[in-house]
């Protein structure tokens, strides 16, 4: 995996705040990595699949993909939520390929059926097979619970408690009520770098003045903070009132990350969530869904407007740093950089956990 692994077990080291280095560029340019962080990342943190609304009735299905493993979520019978492997066990074809409602999971291959609490019911022309008994089969589960509306999976049995990862988030945004936010649309992005840049560039407001001279603006740069918790950091800065084209009430913007690769972007009466998933080792998808609270209002509508504006020229300029940024990490002339530990603990705070997990 590395011509080095001295060298890499040096970088895989958690680093310190009186000399932190960042990551290696070959974490970002080298395609081995990435199947280990899809299993010792993505499939033991809770990965973001939706939202509540999308699982209201029994048969509700909703399919995901989460590190390596293909999932289907699905409201039971019995109004239980339950997430399972979308892999047949016949010969692994998918029992849902789409978001849907039906009373059953069947295989697309060659028409295995499970019941919606993934028990083998059916499976055609297998009766003179010797030693088949459909009892036997059912498909694996993985772990799925709810935070403020939105459903996670965890394929680790042993993940944290969701409370946990999310602890005083609810509590400190207040009295912004996530749960009283409403689905609007979803945007999605595939650019080209490693998912790692565009968490790096996330994770910290240094490049504000440098890449985003509109949020800058919105924004009091001299106020802007960062605190760290077990599972996320948090940067927050109050809005700023003295510019003309402010589109947003009184308060303070929260951006916090969640490991590995969630955001929430919460401001007064709009909720964004960010969702960054590798599409290879040197693309990203960036899937943006949006929520707002009281979203038949016409003052609501007019925020809508301009609040879509103004985020699609932000996601702009970040693709634009970040696409810029891959391209010097291939160049094979950078290898490893000092952080600010004025502007860039979340990057550390980020990076150590990285380096945590693959070891």
């Amino acid at each position: 995996m590395s011509s080095d692994p001295d060298k890499l077990a040096k970088h895989l080291k958690i680093a310190q705040p009186d000399n932190a280095h960042t990551l290696p560029a070959s974490l970002y340019t080298d395609p081995q990595y990435l199947t280990q962080e899809f299993k010792k990342i993505f499939e033991n943190t809770w990965q973001l699949i939706g939202h509540e609304s999308q699982l209201k009735k029994s048969g509700d299905q909703l399919v995901a993909q989460v590190g390596c493993i293909p999932i289907v979520a699905v409201r039971t019978q019995t109004g239980q939520l339950k997430a399972f492997h979308n892999v047949c066990r016949h010969r692994a074809g998918p029992v849902a390929v789409e978001n849907n409602n039906n009373k059953v999971l069947r295989c697309k291959y060659h028409g295995w059926t499970y019941t919606l609490d993934g028990e083998l019911r059916s499976a055609p022309e297998m009766e003179t097979t010797p030693n088949f008994d459909v009892c036997q089969y059912h498909l694996p589960q993985a772990k799925i619970t709810t935070w403020q509306g939105f459903v996670f999976v965890c394929i680790n049995k042993d993940a944290p408690a969701i409370e946990t990862v999310f602890k005083n988030i609810k509590e400190t945004i207040a009295p912004i009520d996530l749960k009283s936010m409403h689905y609007h649309h979803t945007d999605e992005y595939t650019i080209n770098c490693n998912w790692k840049v565009y968490m790096d560039n996330y994770l910290e407001g240094y490049h504000l003045p440098h890449v985003h001279p509109g949020l800058s603006k919105l924004l009091d740069y001299r106020s802007y903070k960062t605190e760290l918790a077990e599972w996320y950091s948090y940067q927050h800065s109050p809005i700023t009132n003295d510019n003309e084209n402010n589109i947003y009430a009184d308060g303070d913007a929260h951006y916090y990350c969640v490991f590995p690769n969630l955001m929430l972007n919460i401001l007064p009466n709009r909720l964004q969530t960010n969702v960054i998933l590798p599409d290879g080792h040197d693309k990203t998808k960036i899937i943006f869904d949006y929520y707002y609270a009281d979203t038949d209002s016409e003052t609501t509508k007019k925020l809508i407007k301009e609040d879509l504006d103004f985020s699609d020229e932000i996601q702009q300029e970040d693709i634009d740093i970040c696409e810029k940024v891959q391209i010097g990490l291939n160049s094979g002339s950078y290898e490893t950089g000092r952080l600010c530990m004025k502007r860039e603990t979340g990057v550390l705070h980020f990076q150590n956990m990285v380096r945590q997990f693959l070891r």
